[in-house]
């Protein structure tokens, strides 16, 4: 009876230690737990929320990718306007975040959960290096670090580095172009603002062959009290249809309809019209 006394004892010694040693571990990371939604974030915000949209955002961009966003600008201009589609925005714009994220932080590993098109981040913390190859997402591949800037034992950064991407992708709904070649590499710095801890910055770095420089914008969120957690089904509303290059969009009464003055009609060669 007294050797088993014993063992429990020793048992819940251990797993109150393990316990101790766990919320020890869990006080080096900032608190973030709620839910985050994008300061002045909407569906159609500019990249720069410091900047006018369009061609006020003064975007570093190569003659040659000037001359795409100006044809983008003419073409919206005109009332064509480019497809909604399903595809998720990618980095960085996912970062806007006009919807919320839950952000949840793990020893090797921060994850970011977001409501938008159900973009899933996963920053490794855990020290590891670059794979030789990365499987292209349009969240991309995170590698990051916590860092204790001030030295006061309480990390209060967390830099990220974000490669791997597909497209096409771009800065923001004006039509801010990325490289088609999908080298894009994204930078950021997460902190919480020194004066209010329920708002969260993400300075982020987009280096890109479409751009002459690194530009870098400042994304701000703040964290909702009494949050309210919704399911975004893209499919639902979206009338969109893609034929080919074409974009196509399905009228309130059902029926194929163009986006644009002049749209050729798609081929129906394997459909036979009714007698």
């Amino acid at each position: 009876m007294l050797l088993r006394n014993s063992i429990i004892t020793m048992v819940l010694a251990t797993a109150l230690l393990a316990g101790a040693g766990a919320r020890a571990q869990d006080a080096k990371y900032p608190n973030l737990k709620g839910q985050w939604v994008g300061v002045g974030a909407a569906m159609d915000a500019a990249w720069d929320p410091g900047k006018p949209a369009g061609a006020g955002q003064q975007a570093p961009l190569t003659p040659q990718y000037q001359t795409i966003y100006q044809a983008t600008q003419a073409r919206h201009a005109s009332g064509v306007k480019d497809p909604t589609t399903c595809l998720p925005p990618g980095m960085p714009r996912t970062m806007v975040m006009y919807q919320p994220m839950e952000i949840i932080v793990m020893p090797d590993t921060t994850y970011l959960m977001i409501t938008y098109m159900s973009e899933f981040r996963r920053i490794f913390t855990d020290g590891r290096k670059w794979p030789a190859e990365v499987e292209p997402s349009y969240a991309g591949y995170s590698i990051g670090q916590w860092l204790d800037e001030g030295k006061t034992g309480q990390f209060n950064v967390l830099e990220v580095e974000t490669r791997g991407l597909k497209g096409p992708r771009t800065l923001d709904a004006s039509g801010l172009p990325l490289h088609e070649d999908n080298e894009t590499v994204v930078k950021e710095r997460i902190y919480l603002d020194k004066n209010d801890l329920n708002l969260l910055h993400d300075e982020v770095t987009t280096i890109d062959h479409a751009l002459t420089k690194p530009w870098t914008v400042v994304r701000s969120y703040y964290r909702e009290p009494n949050p309210v957690w919704s399911e975004f089904v893209c499919s639902e509303d979206n009338h969109q249809v893609m034929l080919g290059k074409e974009n196509y969009v399905i009228s309130d009464q059902g029926y194929l309809s163009p986006t644009r003055p002049g749209q050729p009609a798609p081929d129906l060669k394997y459909f036979q019209p009714k007698k």
